[in-house]
């Protein structure tokens, strides 16, 4: 296990007159948040340059607007990564919920009943992958590509090439307003709120101590008394009401219901994540990046949008951003980790063999 506490910062240095390895060394010299501080002014100096409509209250409304919903998305993948896991079925649980909340209030059922019964739906979906990852054992990744495409189905199913639409113009509103006061957009403003509640708890509490714990060494954490099956379910449900809410903002905001809503998302909300520093390895990544992440990959989209570049190419460069944020930020854990075996396999250790129970994290249990 690596020399980290569970908040993902080192735990000591190294010591005197030992010489600090390439990968530490860069570590040290530099945090990821940082560089995209850096990158995030970079991006404004190259939108400015290149449209005079870039830096103005119009565009920041829009570049709200369209990042709001993968950005509150990605505030609860952003804790399930950090304990090891992924959820790749965000984006369909968008598109389901978002299906039966439009399907409900165009059968004459009171909007409100239907916004809950919609995230009823979450709930139940998230505590499907939970249940399929913490109790049965199996791979998230394959449970949640698995579930991804059977909620888009059961969306299908439900509504077919139809959409619902007329739903209250009060609550359409948030679509083509901005929050009084400011010009900021409602999706935007309801996930800077979230985001201050994620890190109050990811970085201010045993719970998150708990969840950096998990993706550093599950088995060590599980022998340190934290209920680790109990927790990963509990995000995966957390995942599922969050990602049905945001399919009601979606039908809200374009006066529509389908069952295509948020296609393809999923890749866009996994890119801001891992693109906030979070490692794919798990242990390692904080709320602050992921903020600063969405700020410079909305301020970048918006850029390419005003100099007119096509949808397609702009999908290109969140391909690309999805390997730099694997490639880069986690290219120190990946070598960690690929040294710890080595050394595992020269001493005689079986392979994944757990580490000391001694050496969990210093945080107390949840």
């Amino acid at each position: 296990m690596s020399a980290e506490t569970v908040s993902g910062t080192p735990a000591a240095g190294p010591a005197k007159g030992a010489k600090a390895s390439p990968v530490d060394w860069l570590g040290s010299l530099r945090r990821w948040e940082l560089a995209l501080v850096l990158l995030f002014g970079a991006t404004l100096v190259f939108g400015a340059s290149q449209s005079g409509a870039f830096i103005t209250t119009t565009t920041l409304f829009y570049a709200g607007l369209n990042m709001g919903q993968i950005a509150i998305m990605a505030l609860p993948l952003t804790l399930i990564v950090i304990t090891g896991e992924i959820d790749l079925s965000v984006a369909a649980m968008l598109g389901l919920s978002c299906t039966v909340f439009g399907y409900a209030f165009a059968h004459g059922i009171d909007i409100y009943l239907a916004a809950l019964i919609a995230l009823s739906v979450g709930v139940v979906g998230g505590s499907l992958n939970g249940f399929l990852v913490t109790r049965l054992g199996l791979p998230s990744i394959a449970v949640t590509i698995g579930t991804l495409t059977m909620f888009r189905g059961i969306a299908e199913v439900i509504i077919g090439q139809q959409e619902a639409t007329g739903f209250p113009t009060s609550l359409t509103a948030i679509g083509v307003t901005p929050i009084p006061g400011t010009k900021i957009a409602w999706t935007f403003g309801i996930f800077l709120a979230l985001a201050i509640i994620y890190g109050g708890v990811l970085h201010m509490t045993p719970i998150g101590r708990s969840l950096y714990a998990i993706g550093l060494n599950r088995d060590t954490a599980f022998f340190s008394g934290i209920r680790v099956n109990r927790i990963k379910f509990t995000l995966y449900v957390l995942s599922g009401f969050v990602c049905a809410f945001v399919g009601i903002l979606y039908a809200l905001q374009n006066d529509a219901s389908r069952y295509d809503a948020g296609l393809g998302l999923e890749l866009n909300v996994v890119a801001v994540v891992l693109f906030g520093g979070v490692s794919i390895f798990g242990g390692r990544g904080t709320i602050m990046g992921v903020v600063v992440s969405v700020l410079v990959v909305g301020a970048f989209t918006d850029a390419l949008t005003l100099i007119n570049v096509s949808a397609e190419a702009q999908n290109v460069v969140f391909g690309v951003l999805l390997l730099v944020s694997v490639l880069v930020p986690n290219g120190a854990d990946g070598y960690n980790r690929l040294r710890r075996r080595l050394r595992r396999g020269r001493s005689g250790a079986p392979p994944g063999s757990p580490a000391p129970v001694a050496a969990v994290a210093e945080g107390p249990a949840a």
